[in-house]
């Protein structure tokens, strides 16, 4: 029979066990694997195309390296090409370029890579898969979930947004256990042959070898399979031997344009993007920590490259990034262990920033602050300073003026009391005293005056003090005056600026106006002439002259933009029930939903010019639980119970000066469970679609989803930095999931959503099980939660990334970190990326090259410009392959072409 059998494992790393409990199941397979193969000459095995199973078992077995490299560089055993099986909505496209860049060094390292891209079980795959592939040197893909009926033969063209087609095997009748049944008696194990042969014909055609993928989760090798195999005039293979004899060519195959979310063919398991929102926030933040700050300015600014620190924090991420990890659809103990791996990815990323930060900050005098700009543009924009002096304001490396707006003033008098002084002399460590350091002491008759300051002056000689104090029975301690300021100010291209405090009075021609800041009158300077329009705010309105934000009565708001586009009733949070698991929300058969609050209250914080915000808390009833079925915990809550709890939510509504969106950041005390909340956007017009950013990508989505195989289809999608409808955008910190209601006049995002079980064996929208009956608790997401995003009115789409990333990307404020004396350096530039569409993926050193990933987002043709302190540039591999050709530069610039949604790599010297 024309039966192909590849024998494989599906291993989860870290699922319903945790993984250092996998592990040890996984030691002991593949400690049968290794003697099962050396025993049996014919034996292929295909080790889930993920480099990690190798690493984690040569941790436990390092003594069977060789044995694992002789098997395959016989091509017996396949390994790669990723490093994890990856969720790809829940993770960035760099993370996906980086699992691919250690899975094929790792593997090639043993003897080889398999060279298919093997997606056997994630939950849909993203739109720009197929490039990525391609530009790995990957000529084939495999994939199960997530394609449409429209596929009806076991191999298609999976095309690419930029046209990149790659052939993609189709894994039907059973994903990546097809075959699992063919071998498990040799009694009737013609019949089964023969079943199958027929099943797959109708997939395949009449000619031609049909795979069979023998193998489930966590599965070990059947002894004699490969005598059962022969038996019935199959041959065993691996994954690769089996798809790589078919030629790359996608002509004459169906074609599939982009993301594969279709709920046609499998279940796809959408509320895995909700599920434990704050492992999704804390992906969110390391990513970006690494790949958009620690990397670009230790490639820019640092010193002796930080390597190794940077390697450790991107396999953690990569790590995280699984398909049974960054979900959370796995128990607690396993989501725990993610974000434990997720923190410290983010830590060693925090700490390569800081010292490259603390390099730059060394040149600026410590009465001042740093500012560092992470995006490849000029921008101007607020930066919250805290800086030495009163409410003055603040100067450029120019000694010029910029517009700046105090915000709060920490107190000075630390201590003030009578008190034995060698009391607090004891409290003293070094200079050190309350967090402080010790800049100057006086005697006044019975009183110690002692002065503390942020940096330290130099050596406090306490036997001088101490021969001062005959006499002295009261101690005062007071702090040099420190202010929290606003500031408006310019930071040149992935460079650096700093401010410093300037005269107590401003030393040009400048209005002074008077206004009123959480009870305390405050002065405000605005130079007449940086073209930065000031806030006007009250209790219910703040306008910055892009954007008119009015505080409805039932706490919603009105947004106005300056062409007259207007939305009413922003901000409506809604609370309904969900009997689901972690894998698929489920609203309870009898729903209960709240979203009038019981009361509402609005607190004026910020007045303006530069920084103005209103904070609105509305108190709520919501349901303390499912209602559980007497007796049968195990079954989903047909209810909402009639208790309830107070739920204060808490909405911090800021508007900057200079910035066409609002800035929203919504807390509340999670007290309750089995229920999602969300926030609800009215359209000022109906969207028929929704535009997301995703992968290297921007995705349109129609208002319904495919369904067909079971699961109920819900049109809830992901959306990483921002979702456009109707002509308003959300920007967002992390990857967060949206739906268009109301015919698509209405926009929701999900802020939390709470449930108790990995999976349900009775889920109203799937019919059968996705995992083991678990309980989860810590899954109820109990405790404080708080979810910051922005709101953005537009005409065109195309106005909307510029603003995310400005929006994700803030200003770097570090304290200054030298000498008050020194003579701040001029601001400085780093590298600058422009072009219509063009974004920055990633910028790092390479092998003493700079190497820069850019992604063109838009349907037609663009032109990349580059800007730097560079000679020599020439193209890249995607995953760090040989050097390409070289491209021409003049005068410190690069203009390179980019087809329409085209990844780039290029390295500059």
């Amino acid at each position: 029979m024309d039966i192909v059998v590849v024998p494989h494992t599906h291993w989860d790393r870290e699922w319903y066990e945790p993984f250092q409990r996998f592990r040890l199941r996984l030691v002991d397979l593949l400690d049968e694997v290794l003697d099962t193969m050396e025993r049996e000459p014919a034996y292929h095995f295909t080790l889930d195309g993920q480099l990690a199973c190798v690493d984690d078992y040569l941790e436990v077995r390092p003594e069977n390296r060789d044995r694992v490299a002789a098997l395959v560089e016989s091509g017996r055993l396949a390994v790669g090409p990723w490093q994890i099986l990856l969720d790809e909505f829940l993770c960035s496209g760099e993370n996906i370029v980086r699992n691919l860049e250690l899975g094929l060094a790792g593997a090639d390292a043993l003897g080889g890579a398999m060279r298919v891209g093997y997606l056997p079980d994630m939950f849909g795959h993203t739109a720009q898969m197929p490039q990525i592939l391609r530009q790995a040197g990957l000529e084939h893909a495999c994939v199960y979930r997530g394609v449409p009926s429209s596929v009806t033969t076991d191999a298609f063209a999976w095309v690419a947004p930029d046209g990149t087609a790659i052939r993609t095997q189709y894994l039907p009748e059973g994903g990546y256990g097809n075959g699992a049944h063919l071998f498990s008696d040799v009694k009737g194990l013609e019949e089964r042959a023969a079943e199958f042969v027929a099943t797959m014909r109708a997939w395949h055609g009449p000619q031609g070898e049909l795979l069979a993928m023998y193998g489930a989760d966590h599965s070990a090798p059947v002894r004699g399979l490969p005598e059962m195999v022969a038996a019935v005039g199959a041959r065993m293979d691996t994954l690769s031997g089996y798809i790589e004899k078919f030629s790359g060519d996608t002509a004459g195959l169906p074609q599939v344009v982009g993301e594969l979310r279709s709920h046609a063919r499998a279940n796809i398991l959408p509320g895995v993007i909700s599920a434990r929102v704050a492992v999704k926030q804390a992906m969110g933040r390391a990513e970006r920590m690494v790949e958009r700050y620690a990397e670009p300015l230790a490639t820019l600014w640092g010193g002796p490259w930080p390597g190794r620190f940077l390697d450790m924090a991107w396999r953690r991420l990569v790590e995280a990034s699984g398909h049974d990890s960054v979900t959370g659809c796995g128990v607690d103990e396993t989501a725990q262990q993610v974000a434990a791996r997720i923190a410290e990815a983010e830590q060693l990323g925090q700490a390569v920033r800081d010292m490259v930060t603390a390099r730059l900050a060394a040149a600026v005098p410590a009465d001042g602050v740093l500012v560092v700009n992470p995006t490849p543009a000029v921008r101007s924009g607020v930066v919250i300073a805290d800086v030495a002096g009163g409410s003055g304001p603040l100067v450029d490396p120019s000694g010029a003026a910029v517009p700046t707006q105090p915000l709060d003033c920490a107190p000075v008098l630390l201590l003030d009391e009578r008190i034995d002084p060698l009391t607090v002399l004891g409290f003293v460590h070094g200079t050190e005293l309350y967090g402080q350091h010790v800049i100057d002491w006086q005697v006044f008759d019975d009183i110690l005056l002692i002065t503390v300051g942020r940096e330290p002056r130099g050596p406090f000689d306490q036997a001088e003090l101490r021969r001062a104090l005959d006499g002295v029975t009261w101690v005062r301690v007071e702090a040099e005056p420190r202010s929290t300021v606003a500031a408006f100010v310019e930071v040149p291209a992935l460079g650096h600026t700093s401010l410093r405090p300037g005269p107590p009075e401003p030393t040009y021609p400048a209005p002074r106006a008077e206004v009123r800041n959480n009870g305390h009158h405050q002065d405000c300077w605005l130079s007449s002439d940086t073209g930065v329009l000031p806030i006007k705010a009250s209790s219910t309105v703040l306008d910055n002259g892009l954007l008119r934000v009015e505080i409805e009565p039932d706490g919603t708001l009105g947004l106005f933009g300056e062409d007259g586009r207007t939305i009413t009733g922003v901000g409506r949070i809604e609370d309904g029930g969900d009997s689901g698991d972690t894998y698929n929300h489920a609203p309870p058969a009898d729903d209960l939903v709240v979203s009038e609050p019981i009361s509402i209250d609005t607190e004026i914080i910020e007045g303006g010019p530069l920084v103005a915000s209103v904070e609105i808390t509305r108190v709520y009833l919501w349901p303390a639980a499912g209602e559980p079925v007497p007796n049968t915990p195990e079954l989903p809550p047909p209810a909402r119970t009639g208790a309830t709890e107070d739920v204060e939510v808490t909405m911090r509504v800021e508007l900057r000066a200079g910035e066409p969106f609002v800035r929203l950041r919504v807390s509340f005390d999670n007290r309750c469970a089995d229920h999602r909340v969300r926030f609800h956007v009215p359209l000022p017009r109906r969207a028929d679609h929704s535009l997301a950013e995703g992968q290297f990508a921007i995705v349109r989505r129609e208002l319904e989803a495919e369904g067909g195989c079971g699961e109920t289809p819900l049109p809830t999608f992901p959306a990483s930095g921002w979702v456009a409808a109707g002509g308003v955008a959300a920007l967002l910190e992390h990857v967060t999931e949206y739906e268009l209601l109301d015919d698509g006049y209405e926009l929701a995002l999900t802020l939390l959503r709470s449930v108790g079980y990995l999976s349900r064996n009775h889920n109203r929208l799937r019919p059968e099980p996705a995992g083991p009956q678990l309980p989860t608790p810590a899954a109820q997401s109990r405790g404080p939660h708080t979810v910051s995003l922005a709101l953005m009115p537009y005409l065109d789409w195309r106005d909307v990334p510029p603003q995310a990333e400005l929006y994700r990307h803030d200003l770097l404020v570090v304290p200054g970190g030298g000498d008050r004396e020194l003579t701040p350096p001029p601001a400085a530039h780093g590298l600058s990326v422009s072009g219509q569409g063009v974004t920055m993926s990633s910028l790092r050193r390479r092998d003493d090259w700079q190497e820069l990933r850019l992604v063109a987002l838009t349907a037609s043709g663009t032109e990349a410009v580059v800007r730097g302190d560079f000679t020599r540039a020439r193209r890249a591999g995607l995953t760090g392959g040989g050097p390409g050709e070289p491209l021409e530069t003049a005068d410190g610039t690069l203009r390179l072409p980019l087809r329409p949604w085209e990844i780039a790599t290029v390295q500059l010297r």
